[in-house]
């Protein structure tokens, strides 16, 4: 049994080393904005945006990582940049999220 539950530790422990750092971090998307918002905090649908200046970071959520942007931009305005998962939005998607702007 302690056998058992040594391995399942080990198990564990390596699985969590592996965990990509956006997912420790909370921090999946990354907006960056043309200025600072007025609040910390945004709520989109169900997710919970962080803001630090002009960076916001969120979860990663249900929707696609568009729509995500989409959703950000109508709250913020016209963004800077946008990243999924550590992939920046190009010149051609994140113009299309900024024309959802306010």
């Amino acid at each position: 049994m302690i056998r058992l539950l040594s391995i399942a530790a080990v198990a564990a422990a390596a699985l969590t080393a592996t965990a990509p750092a956006h997912a420790q971090t909370g921090g999946y998307y990354t907006a960056s904005l043309a200025a600072a918002p007025a609040k910390t905090k945004l709520v989109t649908r169900s997710t919970i945006w962080t803001c630090n200046g002009t960076t916001c970071t969120a979860p990663k959520a249900g929707s696609r990582d568009a729509i995500m942007c989409e959703l950000v931009v109508r709250q913020t305005g016209a963004l800077t940049g946008f990243a999924a998962g550590g992939t920046a939005f190009d010149a051609e998607a994140l113009s299309k999220c900024n024309s959802r702007a306010k």
